[in-house]
């Protein structure tokens, strides 16, 4: 039986030929990741362990991007942490205020994560990195301490689940309404441990920045890691960010998928999770009437130079509705520069939004942007669960950047298309 690309990967890894879905196996590492949450506490267990420095300086990224920057003394205290940690081991890639960027825009962004790589994470949406066709999940911190010490972990080998993308989307359906519609068919837990392997003719029409906000929202259907196929589009990427060799990997063709599904783009509508999970998904044009408070506009899936483009189209020459606050966080340092030479944050802040520097904020209720009780916001963000944003009686609608700038605008839930766009 033939393998899945996810498969060839970790078989490349742990150095064997050939590998089958639910077989343990022991993969060398090309890059270890964890952030000012997590860093501290595998920073903790490294220390249990008795570990004199790290397996290799330039195979490991810290990114202090969740409560920075610091929001009070306790989140101080975590970078401080890292901080000491990165410049006593002489980590080359570490990331502080004023060169951070949420960390899963920031690695590709920085050329670290390139096509048939083998990355941890200590943060659940490391899966993002499979856009780039290269296998990475999220770990936790003790699997990080381990990392960092032997550059290598353990995994069991995910089975998989293939998704045929087909038609040319919408001018208005991106990568989130894609992957909204996915969970949403799937459910939460419908590709629990398994790899999401993307293939089709309409991988096309998706963007990189799509795709990276469709790999990143695996772990939301319960995925190991979500992968894309390595086309001309993500080696002009990498070529472009990186200097690192890359290597591809492709499915056999006698894979063996646990199931598969075929999703016609052009049918798609925009796309909104309805709390309190990312399953509960309804298509814009459904009767509902839903007032907000908030809009955030950002995070790790769509803070990206494209989604900021998509908002500022639809927020140029309009303003925010009278009541809501809207919150525009740059995924990045160079995202934040981009936009602002293009004229995006000017529109932005003429329609009456508050533009913040890169951090994921009130993605997980961190700070800029905490909900109070009651309070509904639209996020472009990847989780609405009970309390996710703030107060455990308010509610958080995920969205597409487009859908959240339309929002913005006429106050309640809505499309681009509300507004004659």
């Amino acid at each position: 039986m033939g393998m899945t690309m996810t498969q060839k990967i970790l078989a490349a890894h742990a150095g064997l030929e050939t590998v089958t879905a639910g077989q343990l196996i022991e993969a060398d590492l090309d890059l270890v990741l964890g952030n000012d949450v997590t860093s501290p506490v595998a920073i903790g267990e490294m220390k249990k362990m008795n570990v004199e420095g790290v397996f290799d300086k330039d195979k490991i990224a810290i990114v202090l991007d969740h409560f920075t920057p610091n929001k009070d003394i306790k989140s101080a205290e975590l970078c401080k942490c890292a901080k000491d940690f990165a410049y006593a081991n002489d980590i080359t890639n570490f990331f502080e205020t004023g060169e951070v960027g949420i960390e899963h825009a920031l690695l590709p962004e920085k050329g670290l994560v390139v096509a048939g790589d083998v990355i941890i994470g200590a943060d659940s949406h490391t899966c993002t990195y499979g856009a780039l066709g290269a296998f990475s999940t999220g770990v936790g911190s003790t699997d990080m301490a381990a990392g960092m010490a032997t550059g290598k972990a353990w995994f069991k080998v995910p089975s998989a689940i293939k998704f045929h993308l087909t038609g040319k989307p919408g001018k208005w359906i991106s990568g989130k309404d894609v992957i909204l519609h996915i969970i949403g068919l799937i459910g939460v837990d419908g590709a629990l441990y398994k790899s999401m392997e993307f293939v089709g003719d309409g991988i096309q029409y998706l963007s990189m920045d799509d795709r990276f906000a469709m790999t990143n929202m695996a772990i939301e259907a319960g995925g190991k890691n979500g992968i894309f196929p390595v086309d001309d589009l993500a080696v002009e990427y990498m070529k472009e960010h990186s200097t690192r060799e890359y290597k591809v990997y492709e499915a056999d063709e006698d894979a063996e998928y646990e199931a598969e599904y075929t999703i016609d783009l052009s049918k798609l509508k925009p796309t909104v999770a309805f709390p309190h999970l990312p399953e509960n998904t309804r298509t814009i044009d459904e009767d509902f009437d839903i007032s907000i408070d908030q809009v955030v506009i950002g995070s790790c899936t769509n803070g990206r130079i494209s989604d900021l483009r998509a908002a500022a189209e639809v927020m140029k020459g309009r303003k925010v509705a009278k009541g809501v606050r809207v919150i525009v966080i740059p995924a990045t340092q160079a995202v934040y520069l981009q936009a602002m030479e293009e004229g995006l944050l000017a529109t932005f802040i003429k329609a009456g939004a508050a533009v913040s520097t890169p951090t994921c904020g009130p993605c997980l209720g961190g700070h800029m942007g905490i909900l109070a009780k009651g309070e509904r916001a639209v996020a472009t963000t990847n989780r609405n669960f009970v309390g996710r944003m703030g107060d455990p009686e308010s509610e958080v609608y995920l969205a597409s950047p487009a859908v959240a700038a339309a929002s913005a605008v006429t106050g309640k839930i809505s499309g681009p298309e509300e507004l004659g766009l």
